[in-house]
C-alpha cells in the first residue's frame, strides 16, 4: 500500500496508507464516535464537503450492502445514491467482511466511487487534536502528490444543501396518502422520507429554494442538510411565511437552525459538532433522557428566540440546544436524528407526534 498524510490548517500531520481511491482532496476534517453505521454515514448527505474520521478502530469488517431501492426509489441500505464525504480516514479497515447483505469490500466501494481514505492513522490524537482546536480544514494527501498543488477548501463559505438537494418536485405516494407532507430537501437521508411514508401520509419532496406556498398541503417537515443554514436564504424566507399560519412545521438535524433563524434566532458554529450515535439528549417537557444518532456542526441558541418560543429538548453532555417548540402553535423541531438509521431507535415516534397533529 502506498503512503498518505492527513495535513490538516494548522500544520498538524498524521502518517498513514492510501486505500480507496488513490487521490489528494480537501474539506473540513470532523470526527464520528459511532461503532457501526458506515454505509449510512458515508451516504448522508450531511457529510458533504467533509472529511471523515472514525473513532471506532476497526472500519468495513461487515462490508458494503447492495445498492437496491425500494418501490418509491428509495435507498434500502444507503441514506442517498452515492458516498458524500470528501474522504475517510481510519486506524484500520477490515479487508475480509462477513455480513449476509455484503455485496463488497470497503475499499471496493470506495475505488467505485473515487473517495479516497487513509488508514494506519492514529485517529486517537487525531481526535483529541480536533476536540481540543475544534473541527479544522484539511487535506489527505496520496504519495506523490506535492501538498502545495492541493488547495485546501471550506465548505462553510458555500451553501452546500443547494448542492446536494433535489432539482425538482418529487411525490412519493402515500397510503393512504390522504395527507400531504411538503418535505423540504436540504440533503435529506432517505430514511427520513420512508418514516414519513410508513405513517401513510403523501411526501413532496422539493428543492430546498422551493415557493411551496403554491401548493396544497397539510404540514411541512424541513430535512436535515450540511453546510452554514444562514445561507439558505430563500429556505428561511418561507419558513417565515409559513409561521404566521397554522399548519404543523416539524424540522431534523440542519431543519432545526432553518425554524430558529426562521423564528428570529440567532445559529452559532460549535467547537466540533456532535457526530455519532451514543449522544445523550433530555426532553425537557417529560424529563426523559434517550440516546440519539447526530450529525450537525451548528447550534441553535435558544436565549436568542422571542417569548413565543421554548427549547424542547437539550444535550446532556454539554447543555446545547438539541430542539425548540413554539408555546402555542404545532411547530417544533429537534436537533438530532429520530430515523434511527443507522442510529438508535429511541424516538423514532417523533414520526408519530408529526403525522398525527397533521
Amino acid at each position: 500500500m502506498s503512503k498518505a498524510r492527513i495535513i490538516l490548517e494548522d500544520g498538524s500531520v498524521f502518517e498513514g496508507r492510501s486505500f480507496g481511491c488513490k487521490k489528494s482532496v480537501s474539506g473540513e476534517v470532523v470526527f464520528n464516535t459511532a461503532m457501526t453505521g458506515y454505509p449510512e454515514s458515508l451516504t448522508d448527505p450531511s457529510y458533504v464537503g467533509q472529511i471523515l474520521v472514525m473513532t471506532y478502530p476497526l472500519v468495513g469488517n461487515y462490508g458494503v450492502p447492495e445498492r437496491t431501492t425500494d418501490s418509491q426509489g428509495l435507498s434500502l441500505y444507503m441514506e442517498s445514491e452515492k458516498i458524500q464525504i470528501r474522504g475517510l480516514v481510519v486506524f484500520d479497515y477490515s479487508r475480509l467482511f462477513s455480513h449476509w447483505n455484503a455485496r463488497e469490500s470497503l475499499e471496493q466501494w470506495l475505488i467505485e466511487e473515487q473517495v479516497p481514505g487513509i488508514y494506519d492513522v492514529d485517529t486517537r490524537a487525531l481526535v483529541k487534536l480536533l476536540r481540543d482546536k475544534g473541527s479544522i480544514n484539511g487535506k489527505i494527501v496520496v504519495q506523490g502528490d506535492d501538498p502545495g498543488t492541493v488547495p485546501l477548501s471550506d465548505p462553510a463559505h458555500a451553501n452546500m444543501a443547494g448542492y446536494v438537494s433535489c432539482r425538482e418536485v418529487i411525490t412519493y405516494q402515500g397510503n393512504p396518502g390522504i395527507k400531504k407532507v411538503v418535505l423540504i430537501d436540504c440533503g435529506v437521508k432517505h430514511n427520513i422520507i420512508r418514516c414519513l411514508l410508513n405513517r401513510g401520509v403523501t411526501v413532496i419532496r422539493v428543492p430546498w429554494d422551493y415557493d411551496f406556498r403554491r401548493l396544497e398541503y397539510d404540514g411541512i417537515f424541513i430535512s436535515n442538510g450540511p453546510g452554514d443554514p444562514n445561507m439558505c436564504k430563500t429556505t428561511i424566507a418561507h419558513l417565515k411565511y409559513a409561521l404566521e399560519g397554522d399548519k404543523p412545521i416539524c424540522g431534523v438535524c440542519l431543519g432545526n437552525q432553518l425554524l430558529g433563524l426562521a423564528a428570529g434566532g440567532k445559529i452559532s458554529k460549535m467547537k466540533h459538532g456532535h457526530r455519532g450515535h451514543n449522544l445523550p439528549v433530555q426532553d425537557l417537557i417529560t424529563g426523559r433522557c434517550y440516546i440519539t444518532s447526530q450529525n450537525h456542526g451548528y447550534v441553535v441558541d435558544p436565549e436568542s428566540l422571542g417569548k413565543d418560543w421554548n427549547p424542547l429538548y437539550i444535550n446532556l453532555n454539554d447543555g446545547t440546544n438539541e430542539g425548540i417548540h413554539h408555546r402555542s402553535k404545532p411547530f417544533f423541531a429537534l436537533q438530532f436524528h429520530p430515523e434511527a438509521a443507522s442510529g438508535p431507535t429511541d424516538t423514532v415516534p417523533v414520526f408519530d407526534q408529526f403525522t398525527e397533529i397533521l
